[in-house]
């Protein structure tokens, strides 16, 4: 199959379903060109996905937990076999090369697995009372209702990431995908309702729907009482807006928010490895991933012999239409993100910068293609300490570790870290308590490109959630502590004495 030549209306056709349309039009930043329209939900249809959801759950959460397993199996099944056409769908919604978009389907087939194994190993305590004939345990029961707002950066990865525990977990899901990335989902939600239709009665109607529409349909969402947990990936300050909507009806939320990550380049580091991670790290994606390297604390040593060589890679990078393999990058999302771009650039030379690199660039019809942005810095100010959707790369020289440990936690964001060291003690100090303050923190890899197995999320303005792998499958789940008296006498605890 010839990416480039592949028809929309067909690869649509492989999932059962017809090119959307609404009127709200859909554009591919491959070319700008209209690939697609829906019509967002209103607040009546918001009320009743959500209506559904709550009967969903009910049903879903007593089926057993292996039994909800065989469910996500299937459906990672499923994505295995559509895994090429998906994969090019996430390229054509979102402009990320083709071997990204694959490997983004592959995020999904294994957060799947994952989520499979997890569940046969929902397990709780058993705790020592120290009441005689007591025993006390802690059991882990369905939450509710998940609302899931994702972004367009990765359009459909981080809702498998997700969904797949949910699922497990006993809840029922919502979905309200990027406006600007509706494509994947409609995708993905008709292979899902295939799979649970297939399933059979364990798999109720409603277990996993879909709501398109922009801020007032998440706000809607995200507002009503039914949903038990909000997982929200986007902006801080779509952050902020979702964590207090739903802290007025204390319900809970899973933020993971943006980035503004560092690397550290030490004198001992390996200067290969350094250069292939920094230039993933900030040219990857076109810049538009939130663990993107965005600033790059350089040893004064080896500032002068480092960063030219990132500048070179940044001029010679090969970009243009992400379905040709040749390139490794594509477009950004929009003219809006290119905007935001110049502009901080223009901040940055307002402030004394050298800016390399930056400009807009031929590409495919209407798309926005633009040439990765290094930016020599004298201090970290200004635009430095704002995160900007986009692939501009700020470096400052450094004269000790703990000065630029110091300059890694300046930034309000929490998200990830990385260091290039040989040096042990260097390591060991940046991944303590007393050195990077983000919840994610590497040595001798870059800031991007997590693996499933680890809970991914950040600190501070990054939201403090943790979606994917290790034990955040305990944010969909609620917690019950009980005790069992199986003797003849009501001792208290503490010693507490009341007898009539």
């Amino acid at each position: 199959m010839n990416p480039s030549k592949v028809d929309i209306g067909y690869i649509y056709s492989t999932f059962g379903v017809a090119i959307p349309e609404g009127n709200r039009e859909i554009f591919s930043p491959v070319d700008g060109l209209t690939i697609g329209g829906f019509t967002p939900a209103s607040a009546d249809q918001v009320n009743l996905v959500a209506d559904r959801a709550l009967a969903a759950f009910s049903h879903w959460r007593s089926v057993p937990a292996p039994r909800r397993g065989e469910l996500v199996r299937r459906f990672g099944d499923a994505l295995r076999a559509r895994k090429t056409e998906l994969g090019l769908l996430v390229t054509l919604d979102c402009g990320k090369p083709l071997s990204e978009g694959l490997g983004e389907v592959q995020e999904m087939i294994d957060i799947c697995d994952f989520a499979v194994g997890l569940s046969r190993q929902l397990h709780g305590l058993t705790i020592a009372s120290e009441r005689p004939g007591h025993r006390m345990s802690e059991t882990w029961h369905p939450l509710g209702p998940v609302a899931i707002i994702t972004a367009f950066n990765f359009p459909v990865a981080v809702w498998a990431w997700n969904a797949a525990l949910a699922l497990v977990c006993g809840d029922s899901i919502v979905w309200k995908p990027s406006e600007k990335t509706p494509l994947t989902a409609i995708a993905v939600q008709a292979l899902f309702d295939k799979v649970a239709g297939e399933f059979g009665p364990d798999a109720p109607e409603g277990l996993s729907q879909l709501v398109l529409g922009d801020s007032a349909t998440g706000a809607a969402l995200v507002d009503h009482p039914a949903m038990a947990l909000i997982s929200a990936t986007g902006s801080t300050a779509m952050g902020r807006t979702v964590g207090q909507a739903a802290a007025k009806r204390f319900a809970r939320s899973l933020l993971e928010l943006g980035g503004n990550n560092a690397t550290i380049v030490a004198p001992s580091a390996d200067m290969e490895l350094a250069l292939t991670g920094c230039a993933f790290g900030f040219m990857g994606t076109t810049g538009q991933r939130c663990t993107s390297l965005r600033r790059l604390l350089v040893h004064r040593s080896v500032y002068e012999s480092f960063v030219p060589r990132i500048i070179s890679a940044a001029a010679r990078l090969p970009i243009g239409d992400p379905r040709d393999p040749a390139n490794l990058a594509g477009p950004l999302i929009d003219g809006a993100a290119y905007a935001a771009m110049r502009d901080a650039l223009a901040d940055a030379r307002a402030a004394g910068a050298t800016v390399h690199g930056g400009e807009r660039i031929a590409g495919p019809g209407q798309g926005v293609y633009v040439r990765p942005a290094v930016v020599e810095m004298s201090a970290q100010t200004g635009p430095m300490l704002r995160e900007t959707f986009a692939p501009i790369l700020y470096c400052l020289r450094y004269d000790d570790l703990d000065e630029a440990i110091a300059l890694n936690n300046a930034a309000t964001q929490g998200l990830s870290s990385s260091i290039f060291t040989n040096d042990l003690r260097e390591a060991e100090s940046f991944v303590a308590a007393a050195g990077s303050d983000c919840g994610i923190a590497n040595v001798n890899i870059g800031t991007s490109g997590a693996e499933i197995g680890g809970a991914f999320g950040g600190e501070k303005e990054t939201g403090g959630g943790r979606e994917s792998g290790s034990d955040s499958w305990k944010a969909y789940m609620r917690r019950q502590t009980s005790t069992v008296n199986y003797s003849r006498a009501l001792p208290l605890a503490q010693g507490v004495r009341f007898e009539l």
